[in-house]
């Protein structure tokens, strides 16, 4: 039974349309605002008057742990946002539900355990490797080559896990996925948090856009797919991702259809390309800014890495810079807004949430939470000491999100940004042609304006070819 009464705080918003275009233009900053104006728990008003909707902002750790973690049950991934993520990317791990999503965990679980991961790293160094022949290659001028940390970073994530996944097969999926991405993302978002969502049969131009993506992205992965079956037991050497989770078998012989498998591959490419590329280039923005921290990233790299590539077992020598990927994750988490409905009526904070209810926690928000952080907006490493983790509430963290649903890829994202991160430190000075950086929120948290950075090469340090 519950016994809270009190009246959910929050901004009163437009008086026709509430908080509609504040959460539309500017997002982010609107749920900062809320958070320091009305506290833990907030209540949105949406749309005009007779179509008004409410819905509830949650930022406190402990009641993230409730939406997340303890009562994940009673909070579903059920809203408009992934109706379209689901109708564009198919039903993997990201988007299904209940028996599905258990069942495709069980089968995909086996090929994300730490020693598997492990095995990822030379694809992530061969592509490090690439990238760095490539700053190399920039026609230098006034000290060194400029680059866009967000376009470069993204590449390099799209091409390692395309690597992963695919293997020889890597160039023909990078063209399309680099071309049709970002158009189905930007038409997922539009439609996902729109005020009316016309049928998707309807001949619009972005319907078309929107289709045409899915078109081009389905085609490719369905027909690597079917090359790969075709081939059957020529592949038995093969340890590309695609191979493994075609070969993947539950206890009583169940693995994926050919759909099942395009679904997740679709999922993985997603998340595995754009929160990574996300925390790799923020990562390079705040360390280019901050030239005390970057020398002391430069130094471990350069003592741990010394002119080799780098393998999994760097990865614990590599704690500053581990440290830096941490805190870049805390101030520009790549899922910076999580979606969730009640189930069920519940108190959270002291305040009722009604059965129903569309739910909001924020990484971006409760990563700056003020009794968590002190001086939440300073850049600073050594936030993630092991003693101060220790001391910290487990949510007041959570980059990868958490409880059943937590990302089962963090391992990987970790393993991989870390050492890419260190190959660049060695063997890049950096400095910040942009100093300040505009946020946009879509699919994942991303730059709206240049993220660019001056790379000169370090003298002799470099990859051993």
């Amino acid at each position: 039974m519950t016994t809270a009464t009190a009246l959910i705080p929050g901004p009163a918003g437009n008086p026709l349309v509430g908080s509609l275009f504040d959460l539309t233009r500017r997002p982010l900053r609107t749920y900062l605002a809320a958070h320091r104006d009305h506290g833990d728990v907030v209540r949105f008003r949406v749309g005009p008057p007779g179509l008004r909707v409410e819905f509830y902002g949650v930022f406190s750790p402990e009641g993230v742990q409730q939406v997340l973690g303890s009562e994940a049950a009673n909070f579903r991934k059920e809203n408009a946002f992934y109706d379209e993520l689901r109708s564009s990317v198919g039903n993997g791990l990201l988007t299904s539900q209940d028996g599905d999503y258990q069942r495709q965990r069980r089968l995909v679980q086996p090929l994300f355990t730490r020693r598997r991961v492990d095995g990822y790293a030379g694809a992530v160094a061969q592509e490090a490797r690439a990238l760095t022949e490539r700053w190399n290659a920039i026609p230098v001028g006034g000290g060194g080559g400029v680059v866009d940390a967000a376009e470069e970073m993204s590449r390099f994530a799209l091409r390692a896990v395309a690597r992963i996944l695919f293997g020889a097969d890597v160039e023909e999926a990078v063209a399309v996925v680099d071309r049709s991405f970002p158009v189905l993302g930007e038409y997922v978002w539009d439609r996902g948090f729109a005020a009316i969502r016309i049928p998707r049969t309807w001949p619009t131009p972005s319907n078309r856009r929107g289709a045409e993506a899915q078109r081009a992205l389905y085609a490719v992965c369905d027909r690597i797919i079917a090359e790969r079956a075709a081939r059957g037991d020529l592949d038995e050497d093969a340890d590309d991702l695609l191979t493994l989770l075609g070969r993947a078998r539950g206890e009583d012989g169940e693995q994926l259809d050919p759909a099942e498998l395009r679904d997740q591959v679709l999922v993985f490419l997603l998340a595995g390309h754009e929160t990574t590329a996300t925390s790799l280039a923020f990562a390079l923005h705040l360390l280019a800014t901050h030239p005390e921290q970057r020398k002391l990233a430069q130094q471990e790299a350069e003592t741990v890495l010394a002119g080799r590539e780098p393998t999994a077992a760097d990865l614990e020598s590599l704690p500053y810079i581990t440290r830096v990927l941490k805190e870049s994750m805390r101030l520009y988490p790549a899922a910076a807004l999580v979606g969730r409905r009640a189930v069920a009526e519940t108190v959270i904070d002291g305040y009722v949430i009604p059965a129903g209810a569309q739910v909001v926690v924020s990484p971006l928000v409760t990563h700056r939470h003020p009794a968590h952080w002190p001086d939440p907006e300073r850049f600073d490493p050594d936030r993630f000491l092991p003693e101060q983790e220790k001391e910290r509430h487990r949510y007041a963290w959570y980059p990868f999100g958490g409880g059943p649903r937590a990302c089962i890829g963090q391992h990987f994202a970790m393993l991989e940004s870390v050492l890419s991160l260190g190959v660049l430190l060695r063997d890049f000075e950096m400095e910040a042609v942009d100093e300040r950086v505009a946020l946009a929120q879509g699919i994942t948290l991303r730059a709206a304006s240049p993220m660019r950075i001056r790379v000169t090469a370090r003298g002799a340090a470099g990859l051993a070819g």
